[in-house]
């Protein structure tokens, strides 16, 4: 199926600078973290702009918002559009909109041309794909293929507030008691497609306006504590004590290390959020906890990366006295995309007369989880300066029209 493609881009750019300013931060950056009230806010302008579209909107009992355009044969597996609208703490424009919002204009486009399709065709805005508020991130496509567990609802945000609790008071029909009725199974979705900023520089040092996504690197996050003995700063010698934070200190840097061991690897480690108890500053701390992401497309170097930086952390603990519990919390496996549809898209990029270069994606997506149940293909649209978890992070429209016009095409010859 192929017809001429009606996509506005004023229609995108307007609806991104309207989502920009619900969780507005200062002049360019937003803070929308997951099942919040900027949140809500949010998906009922979704739900609005599904609805013009044509679509029949609903909650599943992840809080993931699924809008449905019927096919003609509604039985047949849908070809699904998604990403996600919560955001990072002090986050961009751009992450996980664009997914959305061109999801939304080519359902416009389709349903405004009149287009008759076999297959249906959703679009979804997954739940809490970032992880800012339950340091828990993808839950929405992790829920949706049958990954979540009971105990992933207990949960808790900065306030002590449970996801249960907040999956439970944020309305839309939503019950987490119910989850398993929202899981999908193999069969269910015939593709999965997502449009994303490229979140890196490689696009932009190269001039390229999108780039289509060969594989994902899979993420481990975990949760580290080390545990010593608290004192008074000014009194216990340097050489008694049993300083976490100390230890903390050398695992970080053994971390940068072996994460740049092989210059040629992909390999990348972060330690992204720090809590030193009970922080006064003239207190030896008793006890700090860290978060540590590490992410590589091929995953025995990846777990071979986390052995060690397990072996460091038992050996700092144990020549400075200290104590330790290691959880891992995410644990997904790089995925590849389906060559089909990476062949789809490289034809419908040249279709409109642009290069598009085959790539690995560094971040995680919600795509990686649904390639456990159906295929799954990425288009990256370049952002400026690689620039992104962050106010300046800036992505042209015309650049996320050309994507979304790669993602239609495709869509077409597959409804």
């Amino acid at each position: 199926m192929q017809t001429i493609c009606q996509i506005n881009s004023e229609r995108m750019y307007n609806r991104i600078m309207r989502l920009a300013k619900i969780g507005k931060v200062n002049d360019t950056g937003v803070q929308r973290v997951a099942l919040s009230e900027e949140d809500k806010d949010a998906q009922v302008l979704v739900i609005e702009w599904m609805k013009e579209a044509g679509m029949i909107v609903s909650h599943d009992h992840f809080g993931n918002l699924i809008g449905r355009k019927e096919g003609k044969s509604p039985s047949l597996p849908s070809v699904m559009i998604g990403s996600h609208i919560d955001s990072v703490r002090n986050g961009g424009r751009f992450d996980g909109i664009i997914g959305v919002i061109g999801g939304l204009e080519i359902v416009q486009s389709i349903y405004d041309a009149d287009i008759s399709h076999d297959h249906p065709i959703e679009v979804v805005a997954f739940c809490e794909e970032e992880g800012s508020r339950f340091s828990d991130g993808l839950f929405g496509s992790r829920g949706m293929v049958g990954k979540i567990k009971r105990e992933h609802l207990g949960l808790k945000d900065e306030d002590g507030i449970s996801r249960y609790d907040a999956l439970k008071s944020f309305g839309f029909g939503i019950d987490p008691d119910l989850i398993e009725q929202s899981v999908r199974k193999a069969g269910d979705i015939k593709m999965y497609l997502e449009m994303h900023i490229e979140q890196g520089p490689y696009l932009d040092a190269n001039d390229y306006p999108v780039g289509i996504v060969s594989g994902i690197a899979g993420p481990s996050w975990l949760k580290v504590r080390l545990k010593g003995e608290a004192g008074h700063a000014g009194t216990v010698p340097m050489n008694l004590r049993r300083d976490p934070l100390i230890g903390t200190a050398e695992v970080v840097i053994e971390v940068e290390s072996l994460c740049m061991a092989d210059p040629n690897a992909p390999t990348v480690g972060t330690i992204g959020k720090m809590a030193v108890f009970p922080g006064g500053n003239n207190i030896i701390p008793e006890s700090v906890e860290f978060t540590l992401d590490i992410r590589d497309i091929e995953l025995v170097r990846r777990n071979n990366v986390i052995q060690k930086i397990e072996e460091k952390i038992k050996h700092v603990c144990k020549s400075r006295g200290l104590e330790y519990e290691i959880e891992r919390f995410v644990d997904e496996k790089p995925v590849k995309c389906s060559e089909n549809l990476v062949d789809s898209l490289r034809e419908a990029a040249s279709s409109i007369g642009i290069a598009a270069p085959v790539m690995v994606s560094g971040a995680g997506h919600d795509a990686m989880l649904l390639a456990k149940i159906t295929d799954i293909g990425m288009v990256f649209v370049r952002c400026r300066d690689g620039i992104s978890h962050q106010p300046k992070e800036w992505a042209e429209i015309a650049d996320i029209l050309l994507g979304t016009k790669v993602l239609y095409k495709t869509v077409l010859k597959y409804l």
